[in-house]
C-alpha cells in the first residue's frame, strides 16, 4: 500500500501528525497508523475545553483488531473537537488527513513544531525501503 505523508504534516513518533493553521495545531492520526489498524469501529476524544500535558491521551480509536489510545505530542489547550469523527468513525479510515482529524490545539507558547518529524523522517521509521 501507498501512504500519503505530506510534507506540510509534522508527526509524533506515536503517529499523530500534526497540522499549523493560524496558530493552531490540528491534530489527527497518520494513514499509516489508520491502515495498521483495519476498521475503526469506535472513536471516543477529550472535552473541547481540556488543559492536557504533553504525552497525554487526548482519546481512543477502537478497532476491529486493536484499542490504541492517540497522544498529544505538546501541552495545550482543547479548542474543538471533530464530533463527525466522533459519529462516523468510518470518516477516520477513509480520510485520515483531510476530514478526519481529531482536534485543534491552542499550543503552550513554548511549543515549536521542530520538535516534531518531517514527514520523509517519519515515513522512513515506518514504511520499509
Amino acid at each position: 500500500m501507498s501512504y500519503n505523508f505530506p510534507s506540510y504534516l509534522k508527526y509524533a513518533d506515536t503517529h499523530e501528525y500534526v497540522k499549523e493553521e493560524n496558530g493552531l495545531l490540528k491534530i489527527g492520526v497518520s494513514e499509516f497508523a489508520i491502515d495498521q489498524l483495519g476498521d475503526i469501529v469506535f472513536v471516543e476524544l477529550v472535552e473541547k475545553g481540556s488543559n492536557l500535558k504533553k504525552g497525554e491521551t487526548f482519546g481512543t480509536i477502537e478497532s476491529v483488531k486493536a484499542v490504541e489510545e492517540v497522544y498529544l505530542p505538546f501541552s495545550g489547550e482543547v479548542i474543538s473537537v471533530n464530533e463527525d469523527v466522533i459519529d462516523n468513525p468510518e470518516i477516520l479510515q477513509n480520510d485520515p488527513i483531510g476530514d478526519g482529524w481529531l482536534v485543534i490545539i491552542k499550543p503552550e507558547s513554548n511549543f515549536s513544531l521542530d520538535q516534531l518529524m518531517k514527514s520523509d523522517e517519519y515515513k522512513s521509521k515506518v514504511v520499509p525501503n
